[in-house]
């Protein structure tokens, strides 16, 4: 197979990737803090713990990194791509993960939880006892609470069958289907289906067939509106490169940042297998996500203005 160098039409610089969520986040340093004091007092107190769960424990933590940062299945939350580490047997957290939210959205929905549900009940509360125009007051609150869980939900999808298939990798509406200049990819040109992803969308990201994961780049850039003609760009994006399991070529998967969109995440890493549907990654409130293929390997079935949903909706079929 082939290798992926760096693109010329890549953002200026990669730069080095150390979680799932490079760009960071003020909810992100929270749970990394909280995570810091939970693992001092499985340290302290639960010793036991400690020793069951290093008795499970496979590979090592990256040396460059900061020693200690896994002790139990938690903690690969934001740093398995890049840690090395996994663990025998079933994950006693794993009931996080088919809560029906993206798991590593939960954060966002605990603390705006917390934040937001004082404010619209004590709007209830004095709406019924005091006055009633205290009941103008919830209504923000509680709809701000309402779609910040909503935006984190993580519906399963009925995958279409056939390797010919290729599937959507997001909810949203296709903004343009092209052939775009792409010099590391054959023929030095690409077939690229972008799609804009609003506010309202579900905004996890799907593998659009199975593939393998070759290469994963984070490029720091602007917060555009993702449907700026040269967000593609000169946006916050990470890519996804690798190769279709059906006949080996190079494929493409970009997540982009928009103008409120700017928390991508990504857990898939070198070496990873994806079925197709299979979720490999999250934007955070609005974004774009394009799929690139090598020209003329494919029939696309939709156009420009339509709405598609990831994992399920068909853009098209490769050609035989």
């Amino acid at each position: 197979m082939a290798s992926f160098p760096d693109s010329p039409l890549a953002p200026p610089a990669s730069a080095p990737i150390g979680t799932a969520q490079p760009g960071g986040g003020w909810v992100m340093g929270l749970e990394e803090r909280w995570g810091a004091c939970r693992r001092w007092m499985i340290r302290a107190f639960f010793k036991d713990h400690l020793a069951r769960f290093n008795a499970r424990r496979l590979g090592n933590e990256d040396p460059k990194k900061p020693d200690g940062r896994i002790i139990d299945q938690r903690d690969l939350k934001f740093l398995r791509p890049v840690s090395g580490v996994s663990f025998e047997g079933p994950d006693p957290w794993g009931w996080r993960g088919r809560l029906g939210l993206a798991r590593l959205g939960l954060g966002e929905v605990v603390v705006f939880s917390l934040l937001l549900t004082p404010c619209w009940v004590a709007h209830a509360v004095l709406g019924v006892t005091v006055h009633w125009a205290w009941w103008i007051g919830f209504a923000p609150f509680f709809i701000w609470h309402l779609f910040t869980v909503a935006f984190f939900r993580d519906p399963e999808r009925l995958v279409p069958t056939g390797d010919n298939l290729i599937v959507s990798p997001a909810d949203g509406v296709v903004t343009g289907t092209e052939e775009v200049e792409m010099p590391d990819f054959p023929g030095g040109r690409a077939l690229r289906v972008s799609i804009f992803l609003s506010v309202f969308s579900v905004h996890i990201n799907r593998a659009p067939f199975a593939m393998k994961t070759a290469v994963v780049r984070y490029y720091p850039g602007l917060f555009l509106d993702a449907r700026h003609a040269d967000c593609a760009e000169r946006n916050e994006q990470l890519w996804v490169d690798g190769f279709a399991a059906k006949n080996g070529l190079p494929i493409r998967l970009k997540q982009i940042s928009g103008a409120i969109a700017r928390r991508i995440v990504c857990w898939t890493m070198p070496g990873d297998g994806l079925n197709a549907g299979e979720r490999f990654g999250l934007i955070k409130f609005g974004s774009r996500t394009d799929l690139l293929l090598p020209v003329g390997s494919a029939t696309l079935r939709v156009k420009k203005g339509e709405g598609v949903w990831g994992g399920k909706t068909v853009l098209g079929e490769w050609k035989a």
